[in-house]
């Protein structure tokens, strides 16, 4: 029976996986503590670590993976900029989840779009203060409005298919343009300088990778549209906050609906309700009341969850019985490795 040392464990991750597991039968232990140079040596003796987007798995921690005989590291996420995958490469095989339900986020961006727009967050806590004044909550029609959506993958293909039901136009941008796709949906593809001034709401999909990180910039917000909404469900350094922070001082900035912050990781999935954030940058952006944040939950559905802990077991399993690794990670591929077989570019 294979060992799995779970980090960053959650209760409705335990609930999740120990259900799915019914069907493998692997031993996990669940660590609550994020996997770190700190707690690496709780690895020993296992065979493969499940670890999530705030787990740190750069050189000095794969160096103690290896020293420890693990074959395996599962990510039970989409993502994979946590990972030194140049370092990974010849030492251990990374797997991850690259789709799981991409509904949820889409509808997630939606929501934040709809919240901002219509100001339901402030109006939510007047009425709960037995304040019914609507000043200060108008908001627009999103109907004929632009929407640029960045990245088209299967996320940002159910988010425009949202918006084009609220009778939106869409423009889209993304480093390898689907154009079929985009005749079916009735889209255009676009530059981004064309998509910053043109677009009433940007949202972002795309992955980080060292061409996107700061993609949303000093340059890129002097060249929106005043009053543009901006989203971001994708990874929190996509955009500079400090930039992002004078855009909203400006006015230029509208709105910023963030389920991702570049700094997450010291704070998003735990508590600080009884102490203060000690991240300025962080502070500053809570302190606007056209900023809407959410602590990376626009995954979080019951769909996605089941999802990610069946492809996640699934991964592991086809990984030790020798199978072919559809969702494997190499550093000369980049993404998912396109080599066949389990040792793919090894």
């Amino acid at each position: 029976m294979k060992k799995i040392a779970f980090f960053d464990t959650k209760p409705y991750d335990k609930r999740s996986f120990d259900e799915v597991n019914k069907n493998f039968g692997f031993e996990i232990k669940y660590f609550r503590a994020r996997l770190s140079n700190e707690t690496v040596e709780l690895t020993d003796g296992y065979d493969a670590v499940c670890a999530f987007v705030n787990d740190e798995l750069d050189k000095s921690v794969l160096n103690h993976l290896q020293e420890h005989d693990i074959e395996l590291i599962a990510l039970r996420c989409a993502g994979y900029n946590n990972v030194d995958l140049s370092h990974a490469y010849e030492r251990v095989h990374v797997l991850r989840v690259p789709s799981y339900s991409p509904y949820s986020v889409a509808e997630h961006a939606s929501a934040l779009i709809s919240s901002l727009n219509r100001k339901t967050h402030r109006a939510y806590y007047r009425t709960r203060d037995g304040n019914f004044s609507i000043d200060g909550l108008m908001g627009f029609d999103l109907h004929g409005k632009t929407a640029g959506v960045i990245g088209t993958g299967k996320i940002g293909q159910c988010l425009i298919s949202i918006l084009k039901g609220y009778g939106m136009h869409v423009l889209a941008f993304d480093l390898y343009p689907n154009h079929e796709y985009a005749k079916n949906a009735g889209i255009k593809y676009t530059d981004l300088e064309t998509l910053y001034k043109e677009s009433d709401v940007i949202s972002l999909h795309c992955p980080l990778t060292p061409e996107t990180h700061y993609l949303i910039n000093n340059e890129a917000i002097n060249m929106m549209k005043p009053g543009v909404l901006l989203i971001n469900t994708g990874r929190g350094q996509l955009i500079n906050s400090l930039a992002l922070i004078k855009g909203l001082k400006s006015g230029r900035i509208g709105g910023a609906g963030l389920d991702v912050y570049e700094e997450e990781a010291k704070f998003f999935f735990e508590d600080f309700s009884n102490s203060a954030i000690s991240d300025d940058v962080l502070a500053r952006l809570m302190t606007f009341p056209n900023v809407l944040i959410t602590s990376h939950q626009a995954f979080f559905t019951r769909e996605a969850i089941k999802s990610i802990a069946e492809t996640t077991l699934q991964n592991i399993n086809d990984f030790f019985n020798d199978n072919v690794l559809e969702n494997e990670i190499c550093y000369q591929c980049s993404s998912n490795c396109i080599k066949p077989g389990k040792k793919r570019c090894f």
